[in-house]
């Protein structure tokens, strides 16, 4: 992308905030172009704002980060979002995710790696790695696991076999080159198939492929 990266700092903390502010003052193609103290403050920001990228709190009083998430990536051309936390651990951030977050952050983040994170969602690249994933998962035991599991293999069962498997893998946490290498697919092809499944399943990015094929126990 050409031109600064345009970010929306969401917390209810103000020093947050203003931290965050500061951090991201010093770095060349990066601006806040502003900021929202409260989730229901969000749709008017980014409507205002025009930013790229959102870093969104997720506990906030009001109208959290979550309900803020689903709203911002339901409009057209919506922002990146990157959900902030405390902790790595949290349900909310699971929930995020499948709104359509792109990754989190813990806040405690080296400022190096919120700056990387920040340039790698505009790319279009999920800053969450399958491992970190996993333990997402393995820590959430909502009691609509089996609901959950059987909506997941209803939408897997709607693609054809060779999305499926590119979904599979994804879930997997395989690259497109691994998942061209493993396929017998090019890199052109891989590609294809990915842009297909966003569009056939309504989704944001690949962190929710991913998401649906562990929720269907295919990864």
């Amino acid at each position: 992308m050409s031109g600064q990266i345009r970010v929306l700092i969401v917390d209810d903390d103000a020093l947050v905030r203003a931290g965050l502010t500061m951090l991201l003052a010093g770095v060349d193609d990066i601006e806040v172009v502003g900021e929202a103290a409260n989730g229901s403050e969000v749709e008017h920001a980014v409507a205002e704002y025009q930013p790229d990228v959102v870093l969104m709190d997720i506990r906030m009083p009001g109208m959290d980060g979550l309900a803020a998430t689903e709203v911002v990536r339901g409009r057209d051309r919506s922002p990146e979002v990157i959900v902030l936390t405390t902790y790595d651990t949290d349900d909310h951030v699971l929930r995020a995710l499948r709104a359509g977050a792109s990754g989190f952050l813990l806040k405690d983040t080296p400022p190096a790696d919120i700056v990387r994170a920040i340039r790698a969602v505009v790319a279009g690249e999920p800053i969450l790695s399958p491992t970190v994933t996993r333990q997402l998962i393995g820590h959430v035991t909502g009691s609509d696991g089996g609901a959950r599991r059987r909506r997941a293999r209803e939408q897997l069962d709607r693609l054809t076999e060779r999305e499926r498997e590119v979904a599979v893998a994804i879930g997997r946490g395989k690259s497109n080159a691994e998942i061209g290498r493993d396929l017998y697919m090019s890199l052109a092809t891989v590609k294809a198939h990915v842009s297909r499944l966003l569009e056939k399943l309504k989704f944001n990015n690949r962190v929710q492929i991913a998401l649906l094929a562990h929720d269907a126990g295919e990864a």
